[in-house]
């Protein structure tokens, strides 16, 4: 159920608010190009620039877009506190979303136990299916391979995004984590890598402005048409490199905007990238057979 190419969703603002029926197109568009997963209010949302209740609100759009397409919607619910974890996963599951996703709690720095406590805490709060979120270069702290072995045997945490950039850890969780745990890679330069060490997918960035041909190229792997996935790999380099030339999510929604798909506009203290960045991302989806 989430596996493949999943996109972390882009939250699209307007005059300064959530643009919610700007959000609402954009996913109808997800779907319509045939992504197996919808991520919102995770990094690529700006969660952290959402207030409790707009974080709530862009769930329930979603999901509400999402019902009755077959498309699973996995709530971003994480925080560094972990009674609003479990809040923000109880608002999830009440409105109907298919998983949770739970980043690693940034700034404040807690220790592999204090880990393992938060994310069994939130799981044992809240029944609803969660994936772990390890992403190290924006919260400061790396969930061990360890730590992830113990939460595995937590009832309902079936998974981890993982963007640690360390390629051997899908086939070192692999081995130890209960059977079924799910790996997704959490970044998109290394994807087909990840797949080849024992990963189930990606929840992707580049998918907010290249659903159709990410997913090709996860169905190729999974029929192991392999001169089909580096075909797909050589057209999409490019993109997933300038898409993080600048902090993310800027330079994809300047590529949505390309699009027509959504406004460029983010919250600070994020800022719209450079215009070389610019030039970089309009090569790219060029490249990718995107635009013209």
């Amino acid at each position: 159920m989430f596996t493949g190419s999943l996109v972390a969703l882009i939250t699209p603002f307007k005059n300064g608010s959530v643009d919610e029926k700007g959000f609402e197109k954009f996913v109808a568009w997800q779907i319509k190009e045939g992504t197996d997963g919808l991520v919102p209010c995770g990094t690529t949302g700006e969660s952290p620039t959402l207030s409790t209740e707009e974080h709530k609100r862009v769930i329930d759009i979603c999901i509400a877009a999402a019902k009755g397409t077959g498309v699973p919607v996995i709530a971003g619910t994480g925080s560094n506190s972990t009674d609003e974890a479990i809040e923000l996963t109880r608002h999830a599951k009440k409105a109907g979303a298919d998983a949770a996703m739970l980043v690693v709690p940034y700034y404040n720095k807690p220790t592999q136990e204090g880990l393992f406590q938060h994310f069994k805490t939130v799981a044992e709060a809240v029944d609803i299916p969660i994936l772990l979120y390890n992403v190290p270069p924006r919260t400061g702290g790396d969930m061990q391979v360890d730590t992830v072995v113990r939460l595995s045997q937590v009832k309902n945490i079936i998974g981890i995004k993982d963007a640690s950039y360390d390629m051997a850890r899908p086939t070192l969780t692999k081995l130890r984590a209960k059977k079924g745990f799910l790996q997704l890679s959490g970044e998109d330069a290394s994807a087909v890598g990840f797949l080849a060490q024992g990963g189930d997918g990606c929840i992707s960035v580049t998918a907010n402005v290249a659903p159709r041909l990410c997913g090709d190229m996860h169905d190729a792997w999974k029929k192991r048409d392999l001169d089909k996935v580096f075909e797909l790999q050589d057209r999409l380099m490019p993109l997933h490199k300038a898409l993080f030339v600048e902090t993310s999510p800027a330079p994809v929604k300047y590529g949505a905007e390309l699009l027509g798909q959504a406004s460029a506009k983010l919250r600070l203290p994020l800022v719209e990238c450079t215009e070389p960045t610019k030039k970089q991302v309009r090569d790219a989806m060029v490249h990718a057979g995107l635009i013209n």
